[in-house]
């Protein structure tokens, strides 16, 4: 079990050394600590003599950009790992000197414990290499007061060709595109760089992009984070994290990295942004995905009297655990995906309710496939309350609302068999806001009042799990007698073409519909769990299962 909330990896191992053993040292860093590794890479640091050692310039070659491509593509088979490769000791080529590496460096996440590769024979509790570490992170970075110190002994196979620097590495945890041979040459630097990105839910393809960029920049990074128009087609867009957010997290991650640039973090509106138009930027940071979106950009460049940037393009990092509605590659849309069926916010306490009852609400607009995970969550054993059928029987002339809903609206709206014509009822509210108001006053505490008593006498019976399925949940102030709200969600254009096949609507007036209903990102502001029907139905029903299944434990450790 992971021992420390934050740790620094101090990597020593030459270049061709370290490479095939990333795996293994990451697998033994990521036992000890649970949440932010910083890596610090000072290949042929020795830790064994009585000087103390010195942080120094390390040179920035495609050989060291092969190896934090490697490092990141590992990092994602540790995913409770935030994985940050600093950059303060590695420069560029360029004419301007490096800056000086004598201050202490601020992290966002203070180690507290340091880590290293570097290999000794003594294991002493004293050992005059683990004290020599300690001095080293602490001249180099902030750390916790009491920090502690390990070195690592990964288990290399000395029989696995992977540990041999002068064997290709090949393994399935690195899962980038093959990595290019590496010249030793030293890496261009550029004055002004820019990247762009959604950059939701930071990952490690992210960051990657980010530390080259960040690896060739001097002087500022120009960093476009796409937002509004750019955002419409992305999938599971209601998932996506909140612009602020995600800048606040960008900046976070950049400042750590190398602090010693100017980070200019601005909205990207168009697929141009700010290096169609800025005349000092010298380097765009481009993936192998967009990399015409770079020429694009130097054509715009062009039209604008400004030079070209140059180009420098990444490889993608693939993801080998991919499933079948996924991209092969790391990507922002899989991590949404995968957040589809898990607790978004924590329950709603519920003290009025029986300690072994637990209600969920279950919501979604027209068209959504709500009625279909209903049927699942009805197969897995909860009890599904129709809140639809509720209505028809509060209508009922036997009904709750009858009477209350007849002297409102008057007797116009009875038919022949005395029974309320709810197609009449609704022309007089539709477009009458007062009138509907009046109505919903009249006919959502009654049937709140009829799921309660649906509640209570299935209780009795020796049910536990209530779903209220419920269109109009949200809009009716249900979710207060709810401990979770699950809203179902499909893209507003699928939506329609189902509303036009199931009810013989026009393309017009299924629009129409949609747009008198609460919008999918007003529903999953206020939801708990998250669920979409847009693929096929084994994975909607993979989805339920998976959502089920985690509602058992969240009511087991209650």
């Amino acid at each position: 079990m992971s021992a420390f909330r934050s740790g620094l990896l101090v990597l020593t191992s030459p270049l061709a050394a370290l490479t095939p053993r990333l795996a293994p040292i990451l697998t033994s860093a990521a036992r000890l600590v649970e949440k932010t590794l910083y890596v610090h890479l000072q290949p042929g640091l020795s830790l064994g003599g009585p000087a103390q050692p010195h942080s120094s310039h390390v040179q920035a070659t495609v050989e060291i950009i092969n190896l934090i491509t490697g490092l990141y593509a590992g990092a994602d088979a540790y995913r409770h790992l935030d994985i940050r490769v600093l950059l303060t000791n590695i420069r560029t080529k360029n004419p301007t000197p490096p800056p000086s590496l004598g201050s202490v460096q601020n992290l966002a996440h203070p180690p507290e414990v340091v880590l290293t590769d570097f290999q000794t024979l003594d294991g002493g509790q004293y050992n005059p290499v683990k004290q020599q570490l300690e001095r080293y992170a602490t001249s180099c970075y902030s750390c916790c007061p009491q920090l502690v110190s390990v070195l690592l002994y990964p288990d290399y196979d000395p029989g696995d060709s992977s540990t041999d620097p002068s064997v290709p590495y090949s393994s399935p945890l690195w899962s980038a595109s093959p990595l290019p041979k590496a010249p030793k040459h030293p890496l261009q630097g550029y004055n002004h760089v820019a990247v762009g990105g959604t950059f939701d839910h930071l990952h490690n393809a992210h960051k990657l992009l980010l530390t080259v960029a960040c690896l060739l920049a001097q002087k500022r990074l120009v960093v476009g984070v796409a937002d509004k128009e750019l955002l419409e087609n992305k999938v599971l867009r209601e998932l996506l994290q909140p612009y602020t957010d995600r800048v606040k997290h960008l900046s976070e991650f950049l400042v750590d990295m190398k602090p010693s640039l100017v980070f200019d973090i601005v909205p990207l509106l168009d697929p141009y942004g700010p290096a169609g138009t800025d005349p000092s930027l010298e380097c765009l940071v481009v993936s192998e995905e967009t990399y015409r979106g770079g020429l694009a950009v130097n054509c715009r460049r062009l039209e604008n009297g400004l030079d070209k940037v140059a180009l420098y393009q990444i490889l993608l990092l693939k993801n080998p655990d991919h499933r079948e509605n996924e991209e092969d590659k790391v990507s922002s849309s899989s991590f949404r995906q995968r957040l589809l069926g898990t607790l978004l916010q924590p329950p709603n306490k519920r003290p009025d309710l029986p300690s072994n009852v637990y209600v969920v609400g279950l919501t979604g607009s027209s068209g959504s496939g709500k009625t279909s995970v209903a049927l699942l969550l009805q197969d897995l054993g909860a009890k599904v309350i129709d809140s639809d059928q509720l209505g028809h029987l509060a209508y009922a002339p036997d009904g709750p609302a009858y009477q209350t809903v007849i002297e409102a609206f008057g007797t116009d709206i009875i038919q022949e068999d005395g029974t309320i014509n709810r197609k009449i009822l609704s022309s007089q509210v539709f477009g009458n806001k007062k009138k509907l108001k009046n109505l919903t006053d009249i006919i959502w505490p009654v049937i709140a009042k009829m799921c309660q008593e649906e509640i209570k006498k299935a209780a009795a019976e020796g049910k536990t799990i209530f779903v209220i399925d419920a269109a109009l949940l949200l809009e009716a102030g249900w979710n207060n007698m709810v401990h979770e709200v699950w809203t179902v969600i499909v893209p507003e254009t699928e939506a329609i073409r189902r509303i036009m096949e199931r009810d013989g609507l026009t393309e017009a007036a299924a629009q129409a519909r949609l747009r008198n209903q609460m919008s999918n990102q007003q529903r999953v502001d206020q939801s708990h769990v998250v669920l979409s029907t847009l693929w096929e139905p084994h994975i909607t029903r993979r989805q339920v299962e998976k959502a089920w299944a985690l509602l058992q434990e969240r009511i087991k450790s209650q």
